[in-house]
């Protein structure tokens, strides 16, 4: 059994409301703009997702961001999770990502996480994206339970539930 609805089609572009940013499902070709994002932000990250996903690690290489990212292509393209990159208009930054998965915990029938590069943490970039992704969730995406981590529930919470079948 699927996670999401066999008709249940994707967004593919998510206006970010008052600014000049949006959202689009992220791409191998993004690896230019995606890899200084995150290793320019990667200790904050570390301190986010290391515990629960491993990532970003200290020594990442260019290379292995090509290679997430192409998974991540994959992925979104057989539905199995989605990756958005947080674009400027000209698609030339990357200021950083929402995912979207699966259950790993119980609970939930979907689970959410997002970041910002650490120049917009705390900023209007940061709180725009706050205000926007449970909005957009709400709105476009088949979830009754959506789990927003490191929101709603703590990551150290988070990975003290059992996990999902």
């Amino acid at each position: 059994m699927s996670w999401l609805p066999d008709d249940f089609v994707h967004p593919t572009y998510v206006r970010v409301p008052d600014t000049a940013l949006h959202l689009r499902p992220i791409r191998e070709a993004d690896t230019a703009i995606d890899y200084p994002a995150v290793m320019g932000s990667r200790e904050r990250l570390w301190e986010i997702f290391g515990p629960a996903w491993g990532w970003p690690k200290e020594t990442m290489t260019y290379e292995e961001d090509r290679v997430d990212l192409l998974r991540h292509e994959k992925e979104i393209a057989a539905h199995q999770s989605f990756n958005y990159a947080l674009l400027d208009e000209d698609e030339t930054t990357l200021l950083g990502c929402v995912y979207i998965d699966p259950p790993e915990r119980i609970g939930s029938d979907g689970e959410v996480a997002w970041w910002v590069v650490d120049n917009h943490a705390g900023g209007e970039v940061e709180r725009a994206l706050d205000a926007l992704v449970p909005q957009w969730i709400a709105a476009d995406w088949p979830f009754r339970h959506p789990r927003y981590l490191g929101r709603d529930i703590s990551w150290q919470d988070w990975l003290a539930l059992p996990p999902a079948r």
